[in-house]
């Protein structure tokens, strides 16, 4: 089910009209581990709070309520300055993630990062349209299948959409607006005909099929850092024979690249 934060009141839509941005964590430079822009080097500045409670969500220390004490409310300068002293003040992708950082009041960051040269990504559910979406250079929207156990609102997604396509009429094109990307995680058969019922919705926006890492982000004992890297490497080739067997040819299986080099390490 969608989850409301009751203790965040009208920080979730905004913080009210403080400007602040909650942050989780800053850290980087690194490369982006999944989707379409799997190895791109970039920063993450990664949000605190959450409209989603996902069954094999593996950020809960930026989702749950109980980790609101971590989460720094910072300005747009004290971002930026965050993250120009991780790249000594070299421009850089920064990748806005959360959470569902769609929550918080990112569009004055993403106007003065740009001025300085920086270029913006974001990940989101789509659950929440922003006007500043059409701002982005890149907009990745993750759906959230069944197995997640959220709920999904077709006019909320097409509401995105259309935010990041506001007034200039050319989808996804990155000289008028943000490369969109719609990002599928698959589980299972359920997931994957979730998937391709919402492609067919928005055709032309190019589309990624990743494996759901559902291990939780505890450490096991064996040291795996709670990844079970051959189940997930099976579900990666299951979905690969999946697409083969069903002619999903207009579609990119990735996997969660960071998830096997790193595992649910925090800071990479």
């Amino acid at each position: 089910m969608n989850v409301h934060d009751p203790h965040l009141g009208k920080d979730l839509t905004g913080h009210g009209s403080t400007g602040k941005i909650r942050i989780s964590e800053i850290f980087g430079p690194t490369v982006q581990g999944e989707g379409a822009l799997i190895g791109m080097p970039t920063v993450f500045v990664r949000t605190g709070g959450c409209d989603f409670r996902c069954s094999w969500c593996d950020t809960l220390y930026a989702v749950d309520p109980a980790f609101r004490a971590d989460w720094k409310p910072m300005s747009a300068d004290a971002v930026l300055n965050e993250v120009k002293k991780l790249t000594d003040g070299a421009p850089i992708l920064i990748t806005l993630s959360g959470g569902n950082p769609a929550i918080q009041p990112l569009g004055p960051l993403i106007t003065q990062g740009q001025k300085e040269g920086f270029s913006f990504a974001i990940e989101t559910q789509g659950s929440i349209a922003k006007d500043w979406f059409a701002d982005l250079n890149y907009l990745t929207i993750s759906p959230k299948p069944p197995s997640a156990s959220t709920s999904f609102d077709a006019d909320a997604l097409a509401a995105c959409i259309d935010a990041a396509n506001a007034g200039n009429g050319n989808r996804n094109s990155s000289l008028s607006g943000p490369a969109i990307t719609l990002k599928f995680p698959v589980r299972d058969e359920a997931d994957l005909l979730f998937a391709d019922h919402v492609r067919k919705l928005h055709t032309g926006i190019p589309v990624c099929l990743q494996p759901v890492n559902t291990t939780p982000a505890e450490p096991h004992p064996d040291g795996q850092d709670g990844v079970d890297l051959d189940g997930l490497t099976a579900r990666y080739r299951w979905l690969v024979d999946e697409v083969a067997k069903r002619r999903l040819f207009d579609v990119r299986v990735l996997p969660q690249w960071h998830v096997h080099v790193w595992g649910n390490l925090r800071g990479v």
